[in-house]
């Protein structure tokens, strides 16, 4: 059998079985990063929890007491579980962020193989950009939240008074932020995709229109809230990142050719 990192450094394709134990191995480092950081996130949980509750402090100091039910920040438990339930999910969802690179890096290194060598040196550039793109994925999720509520707890009306459930609310505002961090690794795939020849530049162009439409209908399905600001603002990075990569790999094919010439 070929040993997964002997093959790796040498250039060599695995066989199957060493493939598929390679997977195993890089998804059991992905869940302990996992678990160590959701175990971070637990410890921190109050700290998290002021965080994640600033999108709704800021929406109560706007709209004062007129559309939402409360004083303070104060959240409606009407579950003797919820607490625990909230911490959980903030513990989860927390610990994929934190783990976020240990991903990144286990992927890189899981396709590694099937790369040529010239390929294999964009291993940190991949990383890199991709925690980057996360967190600025996470940073415009954070930031879009007190207004994606304001326009959820408006468009009823004056007359309906809004009461959040911890649950609610927290599912919302760590599914919208991570939908928006995953969503941001999509020009990282799509160079990647050009670099391994799956697709060319020319193919993306003449795809473009497709392209567009398909874009807006997968981030009406990632995003919770589903409301018309939100939709705009991750649909239209999409799209600038889909022209970016496709402006990147041409760029870098150009100059491959005038090297070769």
């Amino acid at each position: 059998m070929v040993d997964p990192k002997t093959a790796t450094e040498a250039g060599d394709r695995m066989p199957l079985v060493a493939h598929l134990e390679e997977l195993r191995n890089r998804l059991l480092r992905s869940v302990a990063a996992v678990l160590i950081g959701a175990v971070g996130c637990w410890v921190f949980y109050p700290q998290i929890l002021g965080l994640l509750l600033e999108p709704y402090c800021q929406l109560r100091g706007d709209l004062g007491d007129q559309a939402l039910f409360g004083d303070g920040c104060q959240l409606l438990v009407t579950d003797p579980l919820e607490p625990f339930t909230v911490r959980m999910m903030v513990a989860g969802y927390g610990g994929v962020a934190v783990a976020m690179p240990v991903l990144l890096w286990q992927i890189w290194r899981f396709i590694v193989p099937g790369l040529h060598a010239r390929e294999r040196r964009w291993a940190v550039p991949f990383v890199t950009f991709g925690i980057l793109l996360f967190a600025g994925g996470c940073t415009l999720a954070y930031w879009s939240i007190p207004r994606a509520l304001d326009f959820l707890v408006g468009i009823g009306g004056p007359d309906l008074v809004s009461v959040f459930s911890p649950v609610r609310y927290m599912s919302f505002v760590v599914k919208m932020t991570l939908a928006f961090g995953i969503a941001f690794e999509f020009p990282l795939v799509l160079v990647f995709l050009q670099l391994v020849g799956v697709v060319t530049p020319e193919k993306l162009r003449r795809g473009r229109r497709y392209a567009i439409v398909g874009i807006v209908a997968v981030v009406a399905v990632l995003t919770p809230s589903g409301d018309p600001f939100t939709l705009m603002l991750l649909s239209v990075p999409m799209v600038l990142f889909y022209e970016a990569a496709i402006l990147f790999v041409a760029i870098r094919n150009r100059r491959r050719a005038r090297r070769a010439s």
